[in-house]
């Protein structure tokens, strides 16, 4: 069997990025840092007193010059990124938060916003304010433009450098319009609106009290919960009758902090729907997760007449996904405006 576009294109990278950490003695992450930013400058190796040594060089080029002579779409690009990163995160793991958003999860939140924003194909910003390395941001903008949506706009924030420098690298190779920030995203951002807001949310607590207080969110005895706060200021850039799509724990509405939480969803935005992923998706059921859909309130937005509350059994089972498009377009047909 041949080998697709995808595998030739991993395998290449894959090879290029660990001879560059071996010869740079450097870890996964950083030398895929440093792959990239060679092949975005043509496939020349930067070399610095004789690192890489010139049999390293001469290897390196071929590896680039066999993958910048390969015809790739966006998408292949991005699925080239995507399984390179997974291979480094098996060598050198990466705390839960920083984990790439898988592909099943991350092609649903591209059927939600198609069906969303329906009618607005042209000029969409999409923003992450836990972009890490940019895999989730990357599927949407990548697969809209597939689907014919025209002038799509990410932004990114993110506080970690190294995760941004890898959304960076992969940004400029997938040749997607996007801005990325490398700050906290709880703090005071300069940034466009945006039409929709995604995030798959860091979960855990929030050190600065002094910074969470000015939210609805916080949680007045103790540190807050970061992806409460993510979401909430989320929403804050977000337009009038726009979108946030958030993947949060199954009990979000269950834990102790979660009355300043549903006082929010409450007062500043409409809950319009849950979905819960499949638990074959998570190694325990208490990491379950489900994708929350929030609108802000607007001229145009109302509360659900039926908040959408489905489970999906299985992202493998065709019947199982096409039964969820279909319930997900008719109820966005009768309930949001």
């Amino acid at each position: 069997m041949s080998q697709t576009n995808v595998e030739m294109g991993f395998k290449n990278m894959h090879e290029s990025v660990k001879l560059l950490q071996q010869e740079l003695d450097t870890s996964f992450f950083d030398a895929y840092v440093e792959n990239g930013e060679n092949l975005l400058d043509g496939g020349s190796v930067r070399v610095i007193d004789n690192v890489p040594n010139q049999v390293a060089v001469k290897q390196l080029e071929a590896y680039y010059q066999e993958l910048l002579g390969m015809t790739l779409s966006t998408e292949e690009k991005r699925k080239i990124t995507q399984l390179t990163l997974l291979s480094g995160l098996k060598v050198e793991p990466l705390q839960a938060n920083h984990q790439l958003t898988p592909d099943g999860i991350g092609f649903l939140f591209v059927y939600m916003i198609e069906q969303l924003m329906k009618d607005k194909q042209d000029d969409m910003v999409v923003g992450d304010l836990s972009v890490g390395m940019g895999n989730l941001l990357y599927t949407i903008l990548s697969n809209l433009s597939v689907a014919g949506y025209t002038n799509i706009k990410g932004i990114g924030v993110d506080i970690d450098e190294l995760l941004l420098e890898v959304a960076a690298v992969n940004k400029n190779w997938l040749g997607l319009e996007a801005e990325l920030f490398h700050q906290d995203s709880l703090e005071p951002l300069l940034m466009e609106p945006l039409d929709v807001a995604v995030a798959d949310l860091p979960i855990g607590y929030y050190p600065k009290d002094d910074v969470a207080k000015d939210f609805m969110t916080s949680f007045a005895t103790e540190h807050s919960y970061a992806h409460h706060l993510l979401m909430e200021q989320s929403m804050k850039y977000v337009k009038e009758d726009g979108f946030g799509l958030f993947l949060v724990p199954n009990n979000f509405l269950e834990t102790e902090q979660a009355d300043s939480l549903k006082k929010w969803l409450v007062e500043e935005v409409y809950l319009q729907g849950i979905l819960q992923l499949p638990k074959t998706l998570f190694s325990q059921k208490s990491l379950g997760k489900s994708i929350v859909l929030v609108q802000n309130k607007g001229n145009k937005a109302k509360q659900a007449q039926e908040v959408l509350l489905a489970e999906l059994p299985s992202l493998k089972e065709n019947k199982s996904v096409l039964n969820f498009v279909n319930q997900f377009r008719q109820w966005c047909e009768s309930n949001i405006k």
